[in-house]
C-alpha cells in the first residue's frame, strides 16, 4: 500500500439488537484507529443514520469510560438499507443515499457491528457500491458463520447459568422438575453450553 492509499478515514456503526460488548468494541476500534492517525466518525442508529447522514467525529477521549456502560454510545437501529420505512411512502430502497453519503463523508471503510443481519446488509452496500467494508460479529446466539465466538455471547451464558443455577434450589425445595427456555434464535449454542455448565439433565436444542 503506497501513502496515496492508507486508510485516512473510517465509519463505524452499530445495527441490530444491542448486547454486551458493543463499547467495547467501538472503542477498541477507535482507539487503534487513532493511534494509526485515521479519522474515525461514528455512525448513529446504525444504517438509518447513514443513509440520514447522522455522524459526528470520534476522539479517543468520547470513548474513554464506556468500557462498563451497557448498550451502545452510538445508538442502533434494526433498519434495511434496501428496505427502510420513510414516513409516509412505507418501505424504500435507499442503498443508493447510503453509499452516497459513505463517500460524502470521505470514508475509506466502514465497520459494522452487528449479527447475521447487519453481516448481510453490510455485505449488499460493498456487493451493490464497491465500498471497503468490515463487519465485527455482534450476536449473543453466536451464529454467525465462520466465527468461533461473537462478541456478547459469553456476558448472556454467564447470565443464563447463573439464572440456571438460583433455580436449582427451588427445584429441590418443591420436588420439581423445572423447564428453563434460553434464547439463541435458530442456534443452540447458548442452551447447549448454559445447559452443561448448570448441570442440566436434558438440553434441547434447535439444530436435534
Amino acid at each position: 500500500m503506497t501513502k496515496s492509499d492508507a486508510c485516512r478515514c473510517i465509519g463505524i456503526l452499530t445495527s441490530g439488537g444491542d448486547c454486551p460488548g458493543l463499547n467495547a468494541a467501538i472503542r477498541a476500534v477507535t482507539r487503534v484507529a487513532v493511534g494509526y492517525g485515521i479519522e474515525v466518525i461514528g455512525i448513529r442508529d446504525g444504517f438509518r443514520g447513514l443513509v440520514e447522514r447522522r455522524a459526528e467525529p470520534l476522539r479517543a477521549s468520547d470513548v474513554s469510560g464506556i468500557l462498563t456502560r451497557g448498550g451502545t454510545i452510538l445508538g442502533t437501529s434494526r433498519d434495511k438499507p434496501n428496505k427502510m420505512p420513510m414516513g409516509k411512502t412505507g418501505k424504500m430502497d435507499m442503498t443508493a443515499a447510503a453509499i452516497q453519503n459513505y463517500h460524502y463523508l470521505h470514508l475509506d471503510c466502514l465497520v459494522c457491528l452487528g449479527g447475521n443481519g447487519t453481516q448481510k446488509n453490510a455485505a449488499r452496500l460493498a456487493r451493490e457500491g464497491g465500498i471497503n467494508v468490515v463487519t465485527l460479529p455482534k450476536t449473543i446466539d453466536n451464529d454467525v458463520a465462520m466465527t468461533d465466538a461473537s462478541f456478547g455471547f459469553d456476558t448472556a451464558l454467564n447470565i443464563a447459568t447463573d439464572a440456571i443455577d438460583r433455580l436449582h434450589s427451588t427445584a429441590d425445595s418443591h420436588h420439581r422438575v423445572m423447564v428453563v427456555e434460553i434464547m439463541g434464535h435458530k442456534a443452540g449454542w447458548l442452551a447447549l453450553s448454559a445447559g452443561v455448565a448448570g448441570g442440566a439433565d436434558v438440553i434441547l436444542i434447535p439444530e436435534i
